[in-house]
């Protein structure tokens, strides 16, 4: 069952924002998203959420509201899906996401979806986009983890608090560790589906990201190098925030191709 219907507390940020209620048809699990339909254009834009937040954080962090009006320019629908929270696109929530763009391309007439995030949503674009390459007209990946096994791994090894919650969440919603579960994790790994990633697609990263290694995007580009519509972007000395701003540039730059 889907509900949708404005959002008091939101809309004043973005007129006619609002949320969608529905049921996984998975599991039964209760979620939402926020959307926000287009005036004219049939193209969407899909924000993912980072770990600790939910799916308004598009309109309330003060990291990613300025990206609102750089969407609001584009002139694309906005959907930003809670997807369980701290999911990482583990199984059932790439399943739940799969069925919500369908939901989309019904309900709103949707033909394309752009997906723009960073850190944990950045993640989910990859992952998402390697599972079902013909939703993702175009990709932006910011700060991203791109295999999940080693990422999760080296969490462990490294357990400053934050990286312990993300460890356990990532576990959570995978159903176990890379050690238990090794198949779901090589089946949601950006770095083994590569080769499904012909979309356009801009990755950036800093240097000095203690959150998620830069070494996870430079794997990636170096599998992806020479691919002609792939752009990576590397922020000398920049923290895991550094790429954030990269977004109004990246997105411009994936929908010259897309």
């Amino acid at each position: 069952m889907i509900t949708a219907r404005p959002d008091a507390e939101l809309n004043g940020l973005l007129a006619g924002l609002r949320r969608l209620e529905y049921q996984s048809p998975v599991d039964g699990v209760a979620d939402w998203a926020l959307i926000q339909p287009p005036a004219r254009r049939t193209r969407w834009i899909v924000c993912i959420h980072g770990h600790g937040s939910s799916g308004d954080q598009l309109w309330t962090s003060p990291l990613t509201r300025p990206w609102l009006p750089v969407f609001k320019k584009v002139g694309n629908g906005i959907l930003s899906p809670h997807l369980r929270g701290n999911s990482w696109m583990g199984p059932a929530v790439a399943a739940d996401l799969h069925w919500l763009l369908n939901v989309v391309r019904t309900e709103y007439g949707a033909t394309h979806f752009d997906f723009v995030s960073g850190s944990m949503g950045g993640t989910s674009n990859l992952i998402y986009a390697g599972l079902h390459p013909a939703d993702a007209a175009s990709v932006v990946a910011l700060c991203p983890a791109t295999d999940l096994a080693t990422y999760t791994h080296w969490c462990r090894q490294n357990p400053t608090p934050i990286l312990t919650e993300i460890a356990a969440a990532i576990e959570t919603s995978y159903g176990g560790t890379p050690a238990t579960e090794p198949a779901v994790f090589s089946a949601h790994s950006s770095l083994a589906n590569a080769r499904q990633l012909t979309m356009p697609l801009y990755l950036a990263h800093g240097a000095a990201d203690a959150i998620i290694p830069v070494s996870h995007s430079r794997q990636l580009a170096s599998v992806l190098k020479g691919t002609p519509v792939f752009h990576y972007e590397e922020i000398p000395g920049g923290d895991h925030d550094a790429p954030i701003p990269a977004a109004a540039r990246a997105l411009d730059w994936v929908l010259r191709y897309a």
